[in-house]
């Protein structure tokens, strides 16, 4: 079951046939503020998918959310290009799932195998062209990021 909420690219974007079910992340990054007050509907939504766990009023927040914009460097703009022509293409596809996340689009166009233990495991290749070059873009993409982000890592100290 795929965690609906992790999309960050709105429906016109990648030519979605219809909404998702969250935009969490497409909000996140369009700069929306995170407090926001929920309609009665939304709170009892909210609540029977079990997403409410904290005691109280899961929505009531203390202090001020930054509204700060969010800037992509060159490096994480181009995982984001390259991300959206991903989740386009697999929109094209007769059987998406419209909340697909990038797991769920990795596992469509990859498939599965059962291994040795009789376990199912994703498999590590691709038959469709497209999207193979489009998932090894991404890969090196994503390379060029983490190489840009580790010295930061150690240097705002999460690791040491």
């Amino acid at each position: 079951m795929a965690y609906y909420g992790n999309i960050p690219f709105t429906e016109e974007e990648v030519d979605a046939k219809d909404k998702y079910e969250s935009h969490f992340m497409i909000d996140f990054i369009k700069e929306k503020s995170m407090k926001k007050e929920m309609t009665t509907e939304e709170r009892k939504a909210y609540e029977s998918n079990g997403k409410n766990y904290r005691e109280g009023n899961a929505f009531e927040t203390t202090g001020t959310i930054a509204n700060d914009p969010i800037k992509f460097s060159p490096e994480a703009q181009a995982v984001m290009d390259t991300g959206r022509e991903l989740w386009r293409y697999y929109h094209q596809q007769p059987h998406a799932n419209l909340n697909a996340s990038y797991y769920d689009i990795r596992l469509h166009f990859q498939g599965t195998k059962t291994t040795k233990s009789g376990k199912q495991q994703m498999n590590s290749e691709s038959t469709d062209e497209t999207y193979t070059r489009l998932i090894a873009t991404l890969r090196q993409r994503q390379k060029e990021l983490a190489k840009k982000i580790e010295p930061k890592v150690y240097e705002y100290g999460f690791l040491k």
